[in-house]
């Protein structure tokens, strides 16, 4: 059953490559247009053919260190497969920031605007692409621990199906940097700000089954590290009942229950802002998991994962059929900085607390909005 379900995901991903290979040269002729018609010359916002080309072929554009690149990569895989959100969001923080692609699609604003909005296109298929190779592996080894609700992350994936499909669909080649980064970062904001007045006493109110889930989950690492036998995998998660309505399933001996309509109808509107802002939507989805279902960080991050990845399958696929290219030696050391950090993130996210958790995802979400609004709608860099 698991080599079928790992062959299942494997077959997945490259079908989703071959997608892209089929649609190279169309690609390759749309971003070769842009260029040809983006201003020659030496300053910002201008072609410099003497240059050496940088990302996505572009003379002058940045050239990426790939050590960095796939040093960046793991962070992202761990942060993602870790508590099961801002993947996609690290991501965006190292393609716009850390390797400056931000600053340099920005100069084509006004000078060559087609190229700004491939560019554009180009970073948030990137991002993608990088979720959903976390997504992938980071779904199966949780689905391996018993910590991922599979009716529950189905359900989600349903409705991110039409969600990620009509988003990508909608803004693709519309989008200019600076929009792209002051919603990104406004987004990202709000929830930081929601996430914390959920840990205050009022937001911790609701929050029973939740704690007494995580708190028999941490309990039961206590006692693998005192050297005890522990079946994880039996106290996993259990689907105890299932019909159109309501589906019931336990976690560590507590029962938890939700109908599979709100999850649909929230996976649609999630994946739209996600595919949007080019990110995986962890970190809208973990706040719905853990605040609609009520479910402990612990099964968040797997459920979570599997969301994730049928939203990203969509929406790359989307993309890419409307000619978005890719830098894919950059994607290629980035994609195994992903393997790494995914296989680790699972293996030891069981070492941090619940609180810590969310914590983390909280501190990243504040400085991250706050710096990407700034920059995005108000042309200040903050953060330098």
């Amino acid at each position: 059953m698991l080599h079928s379900k790992k062959s299942l995901f494997i077959v997945a991903l490259i079908a989703l490559v071959g997608v892209c290979l089929w649609f190279e040269p169309a690609w390759a002729d749309k971003l070769a247009d842009a260029i040809a018609a983006a201003p020659q010359g030496t300053g910002p916002g201008q072609i410099d053919p003497a240059k050496a080309a940088g990302f996505l072929g572009i003379p002058g554009a940045p050239s990426v260190n790939f050590i960095l690149a796939f040093a960046w990569a793991v962070w992202v895989g761990w942060i993602f497969s870790t508590v099961g959100a801002f993947g996609g969001v690290m991501a965006g923080v190292g393609h716009i920031s850390v390797f400056g692609l931000g600053a340099y699609a920005k100069t084509f604003k006004t000078t060559a605007p087609e190229l700004n909005k491939i560019a554009t296109d180009s970073i948030r298929a990137s991002n993608q692409w990088l979720v959903g190779l976390s997504a992938l592996i980071s779904s199966f080894n949780y689905w391996k621990m018993g910590r991922l609700v599979l009716p529950l992350a189905l359900a989600l994936g349903a409705g991110s199906l039409l969600g990620a499909w009509g988003s990508a669909t909608l803004t693709a080649g519309k989008i200019s940097f600076s929009q792209y980064q002051g919603w990104f970062g406004l987004f990202v904001l709000v929830l930081g700000c929601y996430l914390f007045w959920e840990t205050s006493p009022a937001g911790q109110a609701s929050k029973k089954k939740a704690k007494a889930a995580a708190k028999a989950f941490e309990d039961s690492v206590k006692r693998q590290k005192a050297g005890e036998q522990v079946d994880v995998k039996a106290m996993g998660a259990k689907t105890t009942k299932i019909s159109l309505t309501r589906v019931e399933f336990t976690f560590y001996g507590v029962e938890f229950g939700f109908n599979p309509l709100i999850p649909l109808v929230g996976g649609v509107v999630i994946s739209a802002v996600a595919a949007f802002l080019g990110v995986g939507g962890g970190f809208l989805l973990v706040p719905f998991l853990t605040s609609v279902a009520q479910l402990p960080m612990y099964l968040a991050a797997g459920t979570s994962a599997l969301a994730v990845l049928i939203s990203m399958v969509t929406s790359i696929a989307t993309l890419m059929t409307k000619g978005t290219p890719l830098d894919w030696t950059l994607i290629g050391a980035e994609l195994v900085g992903i393997i790494v950090g995914s296989v680790i993130g699972p293996r030891t996210s069981k070492y941090f607390s619940d609180t810590w958790l969310k914590r983390l995802f909280i501190v990243l979400a504040l400085y991250v909005g706050v710096d990407y609004v700034l920059r995005g709608f108000f042309d200040i860099r903050m953060f330098g």
